[in-house]
């Protein structure tokens, strides 16, 4: 039987989370980044809250977690969304229930917009953020290179239903 769960992303999590992360780097297609931050890097990028591994049989095979979009108070609760599931284990699901448990922990720590920035060419985190109802923004056209090539990306957003 699969057991999955859900536990807060702590240090002890790093080799894990950034074994997946490198893989998101090698598809061109999750980030701009070409190397794996340090831990120090990665921990002072992003919010201490929402910050989630989900596990199967207790092997670490996604992440979710948030980075503020600016250090200005008035902006306080908005956050970019970053999510990584290792490739083995796509199609199960299992961004669903990371995104799920994010937004409810980032709306009880006072988030009220969600952001993400995707390449077009991931379908497959494009459609995720659709089922949350994150809607598009716009097209944020030769944002900046990857190998000599002008890349661009989506930019979503999803505005909190609740009262915050």
């Amino acid at each position: 039987m699969i057991i999955t769960k859900i536990e807060p992303l702590e240090e002890k999590h790093k080799k894990e989370i950034f074994e997946i992360y490198k893989l998101g780097i090698e598809t061109k297609n999750a980030t701009f980044n070409t190397k794996v931050p340090t831990w120090e890097e990665w921990n002072n990028g992003h919010l201490k809250h929402s910050r989630f591994v989900i596990k199967l049989n207790d092997k670490t095979v996604g992440w979710i977690a948030l980075s503020p979009v600016s250090n200005r108070c008035n902006y306080s609760g908005v956050a970019e969304v970053s999510v990584y599931i290792h490739p083995d284990f796509n199609g199960k699901k299992l961004a669903s229930q990371l995104m799920r448990k994010m937004i409810s922990e980032s709306e009880k720590n006072g988030i009220w917009t969600l952001q993400s920035s995707i390449f077009p060419e991931n379908k497959a985190s494009l459609k995720l953020h659709k089922n949350f109802d994150f809607r598009i923004v716009g097209t944020r056209e030769k944002i900046s290179k990857m190998d000599d090539k002008w890349r661009d990306t989506i930019l979503l957003e999803r505005r909190t239903k609740k009262n915050i």
